[in-house]
């Protein structure tokens, strides 16, 4: 135990180390927020443009372009799509690499949370907009008020998971210097030569957020389930 101790100052308290765990886990949470924000409204965008199409037809050229986004973001790696925004598309930028990563890794996560939000409202019943536009509804108060209010109900379990891989998917962003807390872990584990403690701290601090997030989340969903009755 007293050797754990001794490990544990001299990995944290020694240099005042355990600063690089709270700007990498200030990193992590401020791109992962950055990306989720994003990553939402992409995603309920597209997911808008591609349900309609599939509805009730039109939107074509939209529908193509979202297509080939989709495509082309899930059918390649995260780590090539950060380094490729990084290092090509603001490659003559100044902007911060924070930033940066927030708009990849929100671009990234739009088109899943497109196909999960694309999911719900495809499985909403076709005589939910019929009642609505019955009702003297235009097609989008129809979307607005009775359409994604169920289909976000039906989605938002998929959505939490989403968030919880997109804040473990941030642990690639040191690639291109930044320091989350992955970085700040592999910082400390080199400055003292010692792997676990740092590690395993990384790792307790992740699990932590993903077990915070969960329970909000199931929060959340008791009480959607309260107001539905």
């Amino acid at each position: 135990m007293s050797d754990f101790i001794a490990k544990f100052q001299q990995d944290f308290i020694e240099s005042d180390r355990y600063l690089y765990l709270l700007r990498g886990l200030g990193n992590t949470l401020l791109i992962a927020a950055l990306a989720v924000i994003l990553g939402i409204v992409l995603g309920f965008l597209v997911a808008i443009i591609r349900s309609t199409h599939d509805k009730h037809g039109g939107l074509n050229i939209l529908n193509f372009i979202c297509k080939v986004y989709l495509t082309i973001i899930r059918g390649t790696p995260s780590m090539i799509q950060v380094l490729f925004m990084y290092l090509v598309v603001f490659g003559a930028s100044s902007l911060n690499s924070i930033v940066i990563g927030g708009l990849a890794f929100g671009i990234n996560s739009g088109a899943y949370v497109a196909e999960i939000v694309r999911s719900g409202i495809m499985a909403i019943p076709e005589g939910q907009t019929e009642a609505g536009r019955s009702l003297g509804l235009s097609y989008g108060q129809t979307m607005r008020l009775i359409i994604m209010p169920q289909a976000f109900k039906n989605v938002l379990p998929a959505l939490v998971n989403e968030m919880i891989v997109l804040i473990k998917e941030t642990a690639i962003i040191g690639y291109i210097g930044e320091q989350d807390l992955t970085k700040a872990a592999m910082v400390i584990q080199s400055r003292t030569f010692e792997a676990f403690i740092p590690l395993i701290t990384a790792a307790v601090i992740y699990l932590a957020l993903v077990m915070l997030l969960t329970f909000f989340m199931n929060k959340l969903e008791r009480r959607l389930r309260t107001n539905e009755r």
